[in-house]
C-alpha cells in the first residue's frame, strides 16, 4: 500500500513540475561566473528551521567554491526561507517536523536547478544537502531522474516515516501529524543509474541516527547506484562546513566515475 501511494504521489510532482512555473527561489553564488569557467556547478540545500538561514549556510557553499578548482557554489534558499543578506525565496515554508518535502516545493528547487544548471551547460551538477535539505535532495534526485549527476547527503532522515516516530518519540512536537512529504526511501527506483550518491552521518547523530540513512544507501546500492556511505567518527548532526562533506564533493566532482558499483561502501 506504501508504494502505491508513492506512485500516486509521484504523478502528483509530476503535474506540479510541469504545471505553472515557480519564481525561481533566491539564492548566493560563489566561484567564478563565466560559463566557459565552470566545470562543477554545486548546489546547496539547508536544513529545515524556523525560517532564518544563518550566515554559516553561505559561508559552506563559499568554503566548496574556495575548495574546489572551477568550481560555482550555489547557496540555495527553499521555499519561504530568507537569509541574514536579505534574501528571501518565494513560497510556503514547511516546518520542522518532516513536512517539507512535499510536491510543490521539491518543483521549486528541481526547477531553478534546471535554470542553474542552464545557465552552465559544460558544468557538472552536484546537489548537496544537510539534514532536512539532504532529504529533500535525495528525494529530487529520484522525482527528477538526470537533473544532477551526483549527490551528497549529510545526516539524511531518508527514512521518513521511520524517522518522524522517532523523533516523535523523543518528545519533539509535530512529528505524529501524517504529511504529504516523499520519503526518499520510496524514491530510489527512480534514481538515474548514472547518478552518484555519497551519504555522510556523524556517529554521534541524535537527530538523524546512521541507521536512517543507511538503509538508503544500500537501497541504492541493490540497484547498482554507485554509492559511498560514511560514518564519521566523533561528529554529530551539523556536516554541512566538516571537512569530509567538502572532500566528498571534491571526490565527485574530479573524478565522478570512481566509486565502486553495486556496493555501500561504509568507512567506520
Amino acid at each position: 500500500m506504501r508504494w502505491l501511494s508513492v506512485l500516486l504521489l509521484l504523478g502528483a510532482a509530476g503535474c506540479a513540475t510541469h504545471g505553472s512555473s515557480p519564481s525561481s527561489l533566491s539564492a548566493q553564488s560563489f566561484g567564478p561566473d563565466s560559463a566557459r569557467d565552470v566545470r562543477t556547478l554545486v548546489l546547496v540545500l539547508h536544513a529545515d528551521g524556523d525560517g532564518d538561514v544563518p550566515a554559516a549556510f553561505a559561508d559552506a557553499a563559499h568554503g566548496i567554491a574556495d575548495a574546489i578548482p572551477h568550481a560555482r557554489a550555489v547557496a540555495l534558499l527553499r521555499p519561504g526561507y530568507r537569509d541574514v543578506a536579505g534574501n528571501s525565496s518565494p513560497g510556503m515554508r514547511g516546518g520542522i517536523g518532516g513536512d517539507s518535502y512535499t510536491p510543490e516545493r521539491i518543483a521549486a528547487v528541481a526547477d531553478t536547478i534546471a535554470r542553474w544548471r542552464a545557465r552552465y551547460p559544460q558544468a557538472r551538477t552536484i546537489l548537496v544537502g544537510q539534514s532536512g535539505g539532504a532529504a529533500m535532495a535525495a528525494a529530487l534526485t529520484g522525482l527528477r531522474p538526470g537533473l544532477v549527476d551526483g549527490v551528497v547527503l549529510a545526516g539524511c532522515p531518508c527514512m521518513l516515516p521511520e524517522w518522524r516516530r522517532y523523533r516523535a518519540k523523543q518528545g519533539h512536537g509535530g512529528f505524529a501529524t501524517p504529511v504529504a512529504s516523499f520519503d526518499p526511501l520510496m524514491t530510489v527506483g527512480g534514481v538515474a543509474p548514472a547518478t552518484r550518491v555519497a551519504l555522510l552521518v556523524g556517529s554521534n547523530d541524535t537527530d538523524t541516527p546512521q541507521r536512517f540513512s543507511r538503509a538508503y544507501a544500500e537501497a541504492l546500492a541493490l540497484r547498482g547506484i554507485a554509492t559511498d556511505y560514511r560514518v564519521l567518527p566523533g561528529r554529530g548532526h551539523d556536516l554541512l562546513r566538516d571537512p569530509d562533506l567538502v572532500d566528498a564533493v571534491r571526490r565527485m566532482s574530479a573524478d565522478p566515475a570512481g566509486m565502486s558499483r553495486q556496493t555501500a561502501k561504509v568507512t567506520p
